[in-house]
């Protein structure tokens, strides 16, 4: 399933070429993904400018001048796919993101024309993905919304923030970072990524990031650079490329080439001078990759 950093090349991407557009006609081939499509989906959309496309966690929001957002959700195997009409014809409004992406058109499942002629196709072979179109007002309070945690990226994840959300835990540091009501947005791969460069062990007690009366620890204090970093590169690697997930110029993802733990079971620690072995476990039903030696 993308991770924050693959929704955030996404994000990008769309913003590039979509803002400012304004929809002239929206394809909707089949009554649901995940869930059904909202009522008169295509109408509402129709005519309306797009603004600008945001992310917050996992999800994409298109600001649209009507004052409503479509959200829209990935699932597994989601992805745009940008092309142009005839109308626009090659080297136009799309520029440096025409590209064969080699999908399959019987699961593109949702089409989007704009006046200027570009054309932003919805992929979907597993149909996890899903859309939803609500009013911007009420986004903060959407059920989706109003539970998530601080944005990773932003300035108001810091060492205090980690420390007050997990002191008095018992959970696994691991199942703590992963909780979408801590830090919105992180998963599975750039968790062991950010607790190998925090030298932190997944087994490790959450509350052990905080003092007895909440204060940070250094272990807090290490892990917050560690997950903003290995993000941010991440994000500027194009996300990481295991099965499914493809930029929407069709290209892959480049930070897999960059896992320090991740999938990596059985191979040499990476870190200087450290000699362990990266191990998997599974936590929560999740596959955790670390390495025994440095992270404790």
């Amino acid at each position: 399933m993308p991770e924050l950093p693959e929704v955030e090349n996404v994000r990008r991407s769309l913003e590039r070429v979509l803002c400012g557009q304004t929809l002239a006609r929206v394809d909707v081939r089949r009554p649901n993904l995940r869930f059904p499509f909202p009522d008169n989906f295509a109408k509402r959309l129709t005519g309306r400018a797009i603004t600008g496309v945001a992310r917050r966690a996992k999800y994409l929001r298109v600001l649209l001048d009507s004052g409503d957002v479509l959200v829209v959700h990935l699932g597994m195997t989601g992805r745009f796919i940008l092309g142009e009409t005839e109308k626009a014809g090659r080297g136009g409004v799309v520029g440096d993101y025409v590209y064969e992406s080699g999908h399959l058109p019987q699961h593109d499942h949702v089409v989007f024309e704009t006046v200027a002629g570009l054309r932003v196709t919805y992929n979907d072979p597993r149909r996890f993905g899903y859309m939803l179109l609500e009013p911007d007002a009420e986004m903060d309070a959407h059920a989706l919304f109003r539970g998530l945690g601080v944005e990773p990226l932003g300035n108001d994840l810091d060492a205090a923030v980690i420390a007050a959300r997990a002191s008095g835990r018992r959970a696994d540091l691991k199942a703590f970072l992963m909780d979408q009501r801590n830090i919105a947005g992180l998963g599975n791969i750039y968790v062991c990524e950010a607790l190998f460069r925090a030298g932190l062990s997944p087994r490790r007690k959450a509350g052990t990031l905080a003092t007895r009366t909440g204060k940070p620890t250094e272990r807090s204090e290490r892990l917050v650079p560690a997950i903003r970093q290995v993000l941010l590169e991440a994000v500027e690697a194009g996300g990481s490329t295991l099965r499914d997930y493809r930029r929407p110029d069709g290209s892959p993802g480049g930070f897999q080439d960059r896992h320090a733990v991740y999938d990596r079971e059985g191979q040499a620690c990476c870190k200087p001078g450290c000699g362990g072995v990266v191990r998997r476990v599974v936590q929560a039903g999740r596959s955790t990759f670390y390495c025994p030696t440095c992270q404790t």
